[in-house]
């Protein structure tokens, strides 16, 4: 992804929270940016001791090269 992810090697997904009210979800993402790194890294290890990717699931992966079945021909 560019950007952000792509500037600082981002590839896993090791935390997210889900919100119905987006404002809700604004302010604890504020709250949580202004806490300290050390803070921040045990919120994540509470809930994701091993620091899974929690979205390798969600999407196949795409191969690398084309499969030749799906070539019209």
């Amino acid at each position: 992804m560019p950007g952000f992810t792509s500037r600082h090697r981002i590839h896993r997904l090791v935390y997210f929270e889900s919100y119905r009210d987006i404002r809700a979800a604004i302010a604890n993402e504020k709250q949580i940016k202004s806490w300290g790194r050390a803070k921040r890294i045990a919120l994540i290890e509470s809930r994701n001791p091993t620091w899974e990717d929690m979205a390798a699931d969600w999407f196949p992966l795409f191969p690398r090269k084309a499969d030749p079945s799906l070539c019209s021909g």
